[in-house]
């Protein structure tokens, strides 16, 4: 497994990190137990979670995933690099969301207690909080890295602007700047790669992406027309319907399908180039894999190894510029 330095953190992580998003839900405690020890045995020490998880998100599940992959690391909790996410809704008061101080501070210790740990080395802010001034987050951030419970404070879902604005005031404060931000990439949404990445590597942040896979849309199993009878696809309700609008089309099916066949006619699967395209893209550290069945995260993982020719690069890179233009709302 190909390693690498996070940001200016010092830590070195594996470039596929494991995302748990189904532990708990599409993936009960047996299948997780074992989509981890997998993805251990092919050399995968980054771990990624949120108070959140699983997905879909609902109040009887909230936590479920973190509690899962922290029974599993009990014992062996210092040979992984553990991420989790702080900023979601944990009960209907004003101050049990976002990211103030107040909320922040709970959210931690609570995610601490279900991972049975007494840090993290990477803590997310989710989502953005506009009611939350960003001084008030990095000085909350910095705060928990001097008690021991962060080792590096990151962020998701951030643009470019605030990204870089933001690290040179923590540079100027003397606080803790982010080691990584986590992006949604892959061909079917590049975004990113005009301001966001730039800035990050301008920063010394290191860009650790999820949906690399495109919530499976990039495995070239669906068809044009079919109703989704499993997966993210097959999700109700808001998180369902995401999905939905980001990746599934009929156009952007059948555009996938025949990259699927081209990259075969050459001996590939889709699944392994699609995620070695992302990790050969500049200024992509990692990419988050997640599975809700074992047998998916061993074949995922195997892309690592897999070497891109000129064909493969010029039809992957081609799919992004061959899709529908959609208003910029749409692509939330």
């Amino acid at each position: 497994m190909e390693m690498i330095r996070l940001g200016r953190s010092g830590l070195s992580v594996s470039r596929v990190c494991l995302g748990t998003m189904t532990f708990g839900s599409q993936a009960d405690v047996a299948a997780s137990n074992k989509i981890m020890d997998i993805a251990a045995e092919r050399g995968v020490n980054f771990i990624d979670t949120a108070n959140a998880y699983p997905l879909p998100p609902s109040p009887e599940t909230m936590g479920k995933s973190e509690e899962i992959v922290g029974a599993w690391l009990k014992g062996k909790r210092e040979r992984f690099i553990l991420a989790t996410k702080g900023n979601n809704v944990i009960g209907p008061g004003p101050n049990e969301r976002g990211n103030s101080r107040t909320h922040l501070m709970r959210a931690l210790d609570d995610s601490l207690r279900r991972l049975q740990t007494d840090y993290v080395d990477v803590y997310y802010l989710h989502h953005a909080d506009p009611q939350t001034p960003l001084d008030e987050v990095i000085e909350t951030l910095d705060d928990m890295r001097a008690a021991g419970k962060i080792r590096c404070a990151a962020v998701s879902n951030m643009p470019a602007w605030e990204l870089a604005y933001w690290t040179s005031w923590s540079k100027h404060h003397n606080r803790a700047r982010f080691a990584c931000v986590q992006p949604r990439y892959n061909m079917l949404f590049r975004a990113i790669e005009s301001e966001l990445v730039p800035a990050a590597v301008a920063c010394d942040v290191a860009v650790v992406i999820y949906n690399p896979l495109a919530a499976g849309m990039l495995t070239g199993k669906y068809k044009p027309g079919a109703q989704p009878a499993e997966g993210r696809f097959a999700f109700s309700g808001p998180s369902g319907e995401r999905y939905r609008r980001r990746y599934y089309q009929d156009e952007m099916v059948r555009l996938v399908n025949e990259l699927s066949e081209d990259v075969q006619s050459r001996g590939k699967s889709l699944t392994h180039v699609a995620l070695r395209w992302t990790l050969d893209q500049p200024g992509i550290a990692c990419a988050i894999v997640g599975a809700s069945k074992p047998e998916q995260i061993a074949d995922s993982v195997t892309g690592v190894d897999v070497k891109l020719d000129d064909a493969d690069r010029e039809a992957c890179d081609a799919i992004w510029y061959r899709l529908p233009r959609r208003r910029p709302a749409e692509e939330l």
